[in-house]
């Protein structure tokens, strides 16, 4: 199954979605407006978004929070992506030229601070303090997963367990709340709660192991960001890793420089280091093991199109090129 069928399954919800962030990103200041709008609406996957959503279905929840909810997340998503190309002095995502870029940094860390208050603003209507602890939990883990990857930046002896760490804070922990929180909605027991969580998290881990394999054997076309930007801002991914454990010693040496220096230049030699080494097989097995792991913790769920499609999207994690 394709992410078409995951679509299909959420059409209605994800309009009603769509409805509803178009109303919440309304501000009387033009710029607030203008700035959130452009990011919003720039073509994301909407995975976490659908999570929610998804998680809600399969469990059987009834009501209407889960719509409300999936905006929060996609919120909180954007927000952070707002300030991550700040961080990261990036110039493109998702194939347009990025907020700060266009916009400037002081707007882009703005109007990220707008969008994170505004989703606590309207976790608050869903009246539920598991809900908001989730939340309130995860924006917090994000932040921490963003400093530990500022404090990793032109470490070359990062091992694949401080990585992992830094992934499953910075990125997986809001796919984690994304599908807790539909198991919260539907007033699931705790076994179901604790098992849509941990699908979510390996769901999370396994998306942003491929967004870095992606990094070294994508289309900068399609994937929508420049192909070595990780590279450039010093970031040891697992590829990287990988190279220099399977490696030669002198791919290791290309390896090791490029990330104590940061440096883009040498991205052609590196590249080659991390396609002739065996590298990019090695970190998909590890992303093939999280889509498995996300799988087995859904296994026990009953049987509706939501929960296939749950079982479709780790597959679309894993096998994609954007």
């Amino acid at each position: 199954m394709s992410i078409e069928f995951v679509k299909s399954v959420i059409a209605a919800d994800m309009q009603a979605v769509d409805q509803i962030i178009r109303e919440r990103l309304h501000s009387e200041v033009i710029l607030v407006r203008q700035v959130a709008e452009y990011i919003v609406s720039s073509g994301g996957k909407r995975l976490r978004p659908a999570l929610a959503l998804l998680s809600a279905g399969a469990l059987g929840y009834q009501g209407q929070h889960h719509r409300e909810l999936a905006a929060v997340v996609e919120f909180i998503h954007t927000a952070t992506l707002l300030h991550d190309d700040v961080v990261d002095e990036s110039s493109l995502r998702r194939g347009r030229d990025t907020a700060n870029a266009l916009f400037g940094n002081a707007a882009s860390v703005l109007v990220g601070d707008f969008l994170y208050s505004r989703a606590f603003q309207m976790m608050v209507g869903v009246n539920d303090m598991r809900v908001m602890q989730v939340l309130a939990d995860a924006t917090n883990v994000i932040a921490e997963g963003e400093v530990l990857q500022l404090m990793n930046i032109g470490d070359a002896d990062l091992d694949e367990a401080a990585y992992l760490k830094v992934i499953r804070y910075k990125t997986a922990k809001l796919f984690e709340a994304a599908a807790r929180l539909g198991a919260l909605l539907a007033k699931s027991d705790a076994a179901t709660e604790d098992a849509m969580a941990r699908y979510g998290m390996h769901l999370g881990t396994a998306f942003q192991i491929v967004d870095d394999v992606l990094d070294y054997s994508g289309d900068a076309g399609e994937i929508g960001k420049n192909l070595g930007d990780d590279l450039a801002e010093g970031k040891c991914t697992l590829p990287l890793i990988h190279t220099m454990r399977l490696g030669t010693a002198e791919q290791a040496d290309v390896v090791r420089t490029a990330i104590i220096h940061a440096q883009r230049d040498n991205f052609p030699a590196v590249l080659a280091a991390v396609q002739d080494s065996g590298a990019l097989a090695a970190t998909m097995l590890a992303a093939r093991a999280e889509a498995a792991l996300a799988l087995e913790a859904i296994a026990g769920l009953d049987d509706n199109p939501a929960t296939q499609a749950l079982r479709a999207l780790a597959d679309v994690a894993v096998e994609r090129s954007s």
